[in-house]
């Protein structure tokens, strides 16, 4: 059977509450998850796991971590149930050994809620293994840059890698804003020049966004969310651009796009 070449993927997945309420950026995730050509399994790298050292499960039947609180009662009623992908954690584990990245195995790690909200928007039926990777905030944009590199490989292995964090992500300036209130300037002047960066394949300017962005320190007190995107623009093909595939934002302040490397 022929293996479908997969893309590396970012998505925003915004507060839990997306896997509940209506808008625009759950439509766009089913929507792209429908296009797909199906993966023969998904690797996740998620804001919501930091390690010091790359770790990746190898759950046979990952839990679905509710890893927030003070969310409606439906949230954490929510399961799913995709099976584990063993396998394929410890190929990335061999990848990242080889790119001179050693990584950990954790065999009870489940998925937390920056991988099942947007899996369960784009693949429903929970079919297809899954497995999770952390990321390192003390490492920076490069270090995730070299992980996406080091794990490229996959997609020719029908291996989905899917990066989910958010583009704006201040957690401090959450509140202030109503669900639908258009994003203050310092927010999208930020996410400007960083879709501006990606479409020009200003690559040495994204691993230095952190001092070359307008506000960047202001819409990332702190890097995690960020991180998971250097990862997916890593795995992409090299001499590619990107293409963003939504726009959009909750609360003021929670950027929501998604970017596809093919």
């Amino acid at each position: 059977m022929a293996i479908n070449r997969q893309p590396a993927l970012f998505v925003s997945h915004g507060a839990p509450t997306l896997a509940l309420e209506p808008g625009p950026t759950r439509g766009a995730l089913a929507a792209l998850g429908a296009a797909l050509e199906p993966p023969r399994a998904i690797l996740v790298l998620s804001a919501h796991w930091e390690t010091e050292t790359p770790a990746i499960s190898t759950a046979t039947q990952p839990d679905t971590i509710h890893d927030f609180r003070g969310f409606p009662e439906a949230l954490y009623r929510m399961r799913y149930p995709a099976p584990g992908a063993p396998q394929l954690a410890t190929r990335a584990v061999q990848l990242l050994a080889a790119a001179g990245m050693p990584a950990v195995a954790v065999p009870g790690r489940g998925l937390d809620h920056g991988a099942w909200v947007p899996l369960m928007l784009m693949f429903p039926r929970a079919g297809i293994p899954v497995t999770q990777l952390s990321v390192q905030p003390q490492s920076g944009p490069a270090h995730h840059f070299r992980i996406g590199e080091a794990l490229r490989p996959l997609r020719d292995e029908g291996v989905l890698i899917l990066a989910s964090g958010s583009v704006t992500h201040n957690l401090g300036e959450f509140g202030r804003h109503g669900y639908d209130a258009p994003p203050p300037s310092w927010v999208s002047t930020f996410n400007d020049w960083l879709a501006a960066a990606l479409d020009q394949g200003r690559a040495a300017d994204l691993l230095e966004y952190r001092g070359r962005a307008p506000q960047a320190v202001r819409n990332h007190p702190a890097e995690e969310h960020l991180l998971p995107l250097f990862a997916a623009l890593g795995a992409g093909t090299p001499g590619v651009a990107p293409r963003r595939i939504h726009a959009g934002y909750t609360w003021g302040v929670i950027g929501m796009d998604a970017w596809r490397f093919d």
